[in-house]
């Protein structure tokens, strides 16, 4: 039996990624309201999803093909070290880097910039410690049936992990923009909003070395 928790991680990782503007629903509204259609709001909704899925399953298969070759605990500080640099670097320079995005461009442009986004924010990386106690399952099945396929389950437990946040991220994405397209406006964000980069990389920071440490 796998545990319940990392799945929950999954699952509350896409949420965060999806209530992040930087991450795709400010687009999605900016991109409704400038040609005026609720339609497009729903429709920009699926490259931001599939860029997102993209980057993170990138970094979701090499943590698989890793993970065969070196044990759990050197994949373990291996982690930790990426996600302590990966922060440290994205709270120095992150908010120097950032990717520009016209409201004229289209739905494949959306998808390209929402897969260069969600790996310059490292989300990938943040689904790692999630993954490995999911992978342990999959290993151990297949050291008592040898003649498996040698990564086939945790091929197939991590293609489930990235649908899984996906879909929370696409979730919470829609719920977002359909609210502040059809309710709320941009305006509020003029007033104020909560620096999610911010919290997003000093948990990358803190996550990293968790993994160090425990």
């Amino acid at each position: 039996m796998t545990p319940l928790w990392p799945w929950l991680v999954l699952a509350g990782l896409g949420a965060f990624h999806g209530l992040n503007p930087a991450m795709g629903w400010l687009f999605a509204v900016a991109l409704g309201l400038y040609r005026q259609s609720r339609s497009v709001v729903l429709l920009s909704l699926v490259p931001i999803a599939l860029g997102h899925a993209l980057a993170i399953a990138v970094v979701v298969y090499l943590v698989v093909v890793f993970g065969q070759a070196i044990d759990a605990r050197a994949l373990r500080l291996l982690t930790g070290c990426l996600l302590i640099g990966w922060g440290a670097f994205y709270l120095a320079y992150g908010h120097r880097h950032r990717m520009r995005i016209g409201l004229r461009t289209g739905y494949a442009g959306l998808g390209i910039w929402s897969f260069l986004m969600a790996t310059a924010h490292g989300a990938g990386l943040m689904l790692i410690p999630a993954l490995m106690p999911l992978q342990e399952p999959a290993e151990h099945m297949q050291s008592e049936h040898m003649h498996a396929m040698p990564v086939a389950g945790s091929i197939w437990i991590a293609g489930l992990a990235v649908a899984v946040h996906t879909l929370a991220m696409l979730t919470v994405t829609g719920i977002v923009a359909l609210v502040v397209y059809d309710f709320v406006g941009l305006e509020f964000l003029r007033r104020g909003w909560v620096n999610l980069d911010l919290v997003w990389a000093a948990a990358l920071i803190a996550m990293g070395l968790l993994l160090l440490l425990t």
